[in-house]
């Protein structure tokens, strides 16, 4: 008797859509994947309805993956569903992870979100200041909008998740071994991520030195020797306090590394980890005002999984 497959789900919430394109980029292996396994949801794809996943028994999804991060009453009602259905639920990219660029939307609330995006932008033409509303009646019925929520929360804020697995998109031998690891049961214990147990820096081939930081300087500022790391030569770069996976693809084309993957093992907040990092090696305590952007530069991928995890508003 021929083995029933197992059914994959995929789902994505507030994202870029980077990670759906990253499990196309497994290539010939999804021949592996789509051999086993039946995806029974996948909306960027195939015509499902949500209808269709309600229908479904509970636990009879074997394993979803959700991306996107939480930003509407819509995203939320979908992850508690896809929670219910899913015996498995990998929380799939940063936004999922930990809140990636959505997630530093929670430097505002939706008022000034809405005001950002429908009155001031200089492009915009609404003298009337009309914003979205949940519910609308025109003659035809009544039109529903989910709630635009006023904090972006990570998938793991919302509901249960068993898995992570990090990066902007996730790298894609990690993706493999993720879907392997499903494939033939071999998981590791639930909370895991299946990026390495490590840092950037280990797997970075540049050199470290005795780091001496005196000057923060941009990328551009440098003339890049190709072998010095970063920090040594002046540069932020986020792959201490960053989980590996990546291969460090970004320092290996002389970019530093922003830190998509997340927070590395042992670390609670990946700014603050950065932060301390950067202090150590501070010859005067001047410099680390000469960071431009503090948020954008240690918070780019992490603000809503942070201990800060929002800005308060005062109102």
């Amino acid at each position: 008797m021929e083995k029933e497959k197992l059914k994959i789900a995929f789902y994505w919430a507030a994202s870029c859509g980077g990670c759906e394109i990253a499990v196309l980029d497994i290539n010939e292996k999804i021949l592996d994947v789509v051999a086993a396994a039946d995806i029974v949801f996948w909306p960027v794809a195939l015509d499902f309805k949500y209808k269709d996943v309600e229908a479904m028994p509970d636990k009879s999804i074997d394993a979803c993956f959700f991306n996107g991060a939480i930003r509407t009453e819509e995203n939320e009602h979908i992850a508690k569903l896809l929670r219910r259905k899913s015996k498995i639920l990998v929380a799939f990219g940063s936004c999922a992870c930990d809140g990636c660029v959505v997630g530093l939307a929670n430097l505002w609330d939706r008022e000034t979100v809405f005001e950002r995006a429908y009155s001031e932008t200089p492009s915009t033409n609404n003298p009337e200041g009309t914003t979205p509303k949940t519910l609308l009646e025109v003659k035809e019925g009544k039109l529903k909008l989910p709630e635009f929520y006023d904090t972006v929360k990570t998938l793991s804020q919302t509901v249960d998740v068993d898995y992570f697995i990090s990066g902007c998109p996730p790298p894609i031998p990690c993706i493999i071994q993720t879907f392997q690891a499903i494939l033939t049961n071999n998981l590791p214990p639930k909370g895991s991520s299946f990026l390495p147990n490590k840092s950037i820096c280990d797997e970075c081939p540049r050199e470290k030195k005795d780091k001496q930081l005196s000057e923060i300087k941009r990328i551009y500022e440098i003339d890049d020797d190709f072998k010095t790391c970063l920090l040594d030569q002046g540069v932020i770069c986020m792959g201490p306090a960053t989980r590996a996976g990546c291969g460090a693809q970004c320092p290996n084309v002389n970019m530093p590394c922003t830190g998509c993957n997340g927070p590395g093992p042992r670390v609670t907040d990946q700014g603050a980890a950065a932060l301390s990092a950067i202090a150590s090696i501070a010859t005067n305590p001047e410099v680390i005002n000469q960071v431009v952007d503090p948020i954008g530069t240690f918070y780019k991928y992490s603000l809503a999984n942070s201990i800060l995890r929002r800005k308060v508003m005062k109102k």
